[in-house]
This record gives structure tokens, sequence and C-alpha cells, in this order.
């Protein structure tokens, strides 16, 4: 059966309505950044640029680095964007839009965020990288989807539900893990500062990552129970806004996602990176250099 037009809706020109791109126009190996103008700071490394595009946050650039076809895109902040971006991409891949049908044979994309974090860890300092072996969410964003259980890993969800004995009113958090592939292929780089650990993902940068300018947390010590929470050699090592969404849709849907974030700021110790813009390019050097290395 056809998709109705109200549920996907396609712009005059034939691009998917908010990232405005048409299936053309990515790659299989697509980079999530959170910044706009960090697409071009991507791009600046590719070989050749072939497509490019912007709507609104969604600024999109097509290339090739060391030969490999790469797309780059930035989502804005949080996961209801990630929501749309991830969605929107998968659409492209694995939806007719002259028919309007879900396409039989289906497309794998493999997601790569390239972005920035806080470290809650003491031994996690600023001017490091941290790959995500599993995203935690905050959100509730997979609680609205019908296979939204079955990519949950239960086993840590539940005993980070248990640690942190949280309000009932808020939504319940969730664990999804990383893929394994690309997670072993960043593994393998041997790279010195890169850890790996949980990556906690929140609705807001404020209140929600437990900052407090004039309005009082309803529960102070939130932050203090991620950093202590450990679960079988798991735990937190830093919280950003858009990994768990990213990692969650990806698996519902059939495709790879890995979080790589450069870490700017460490909560416990109260530190800040004096040349997060260096270090940032530094990082995706490293990640576009992983992507292109052969197994």
């Amino acid at each position: 059966m056809p998709i109705k037009e109200s549920e996907l809706i396609i712009n005059p020109d034939g691009s998917i309505y908010h990232i405005n791109l048409k299936p053309d126009d990515i790659a299989d190996t697509i980079i999530t950044v959170g910044d706009q103008n960090r697409v071009d700071r991507v791009a600046q490394f590719f070989d050749e640029v072939i497509f490019e595009t912007q709507k609104r946050e969604f600024k999109t650039k097509t290339g090739y680095y060391k030969g490999k076809k790469l797309t780059v895109i930035s989502s804005g902040i949080g996961t209801d964007n990630i929501d749309i971006v991830i969605n929107e991409l998968d659409a492209l891949a694995n939806i007719d839009f002259k028919t309007r049908t879900v396409k039989e044979e289906k497309k794998k994309l493999h997601f790569v965020r390239i972005g920035t974090s806080g470290s809650l860890q003491k031994d996690v300092p600023v001017d490091r990288y941290v790959a995500s072996s599993g995203g935690v969410g905050f959100d509730g964003l997979l609680h609205y989807y019908a296979q939204g259980t079955d990519v949950i890993n239960q086993e840590i969800t539940q005993a980070l539900i248990q640690h942190l004995q949280d309000s009932p009113k808020k939504a319940e958090p969730y664990v999804v893990d990383a893929s394994q592939n690309l997670l072993d292929k960043f593994k393998a780089s041997n790279e010195k500062h890169l850890h790996f650990g949980l990556t906690g993902t929140n609705v807001g940068f404020y209140g929600p990552q437990g900052r407090v300018l004039r309005l009082p947390l309803s529960k102070p010590n939130f932050i203090d129970s991620l950093a202590s929470f450990s679960y079988q050699e798991n735990r937190i090592t830093n919280l950003e806004m858009e990994t768990s969404a990213i990692y969650g849709l990806s698996k519902m849907l059939g495709h790879e996602a890995l979080s790589v974030n450069a870490i700017i700021a460490n909560r416990a110790m109260g530190t800040f990176s004096n040349h997060p813009k260096d270090l940032v390019d530094e990082l995706i050097q490293f990640v576009l250099d992983t992507l292109t290395q052969e197994n």
C-alpha cells in the first residue's frame, strides 16, 4: 500500500521534506554533526565535493575522501531533530518515491556522529575522544516506536533504572548498543586518545544535564548518580544530546551507527579545553582516516 502524502512529504523538486535531499544525493556512509558550520569543517578534508544543499539547519555535502564516497549532514541539536534526519535518510535509501512503497531489498546505511561532549569521569579528561559503546537515552523517543523495546539492551537498562531511582514523571531511560562492526573498526585504530563508554543523551543542556543558572533542579545529584553507575564494566563516560536517538533509530531500521565525541569539558573536574576547535578538527581527520581503512 502506498505511503500517504501526509506521512511521506516530498517536495515539488522530488526531494524529501525537511532535509531537501533526493535518493541519489547521499552516500551509504553518512557523517552526522550537530552544527551546520561543522559540515564545511568535515568537507574541507574531502578530495572532491560533488553535491551540496541546505534547508533550515540541515546542511549536506557529499564527496570523496581517499576514494570513499561520504555524506556529511548537520542535524541541529537534540533527539527531535535526529528523529527527522535518520527517518528521512532511511526513506531516501529504502522507499521508492515514485510508488511511495517500501523497497523489497533494503539498503544498509552507516552513520557516524562526530560531536562534542562533556565527560562525567575524572579519568576521561578534556582533549580526548570517546567512542560510544552504547547510547543512554533519557529522551523517551524510542518509546513511541513499536520496535523500540526490541533494540534496547534490557540488562543495562534495568540496572540503570534501579540505580537512579528517578521520578516516574520522567521518561524511562533506555540503553541501545552501538554497531559492533563500527566499534571494532575504531578499536582497531589504536588511537591513544580514544576512550570507550556509554554516552548519556538528554533532552536539554541546562537542567536535564544538571546545570544550574537561576532555576534549581528537581534532583540535584542526578549527574553524580550517572557518574557512579557501573554494570559489568559499563559506565557512563559522557553526556550530550543526540547519540541514543541515532543508535535506537538506526538499529530499528537495520542500519549501523557509532558516535564519536571530542571531550571539550570535564564535569567532574570543572575543566574546559583550551583549544576545542583544533580538537574537533583532529577528531574529524581521525574519523575520516578510520572510515577509509581496510579491515
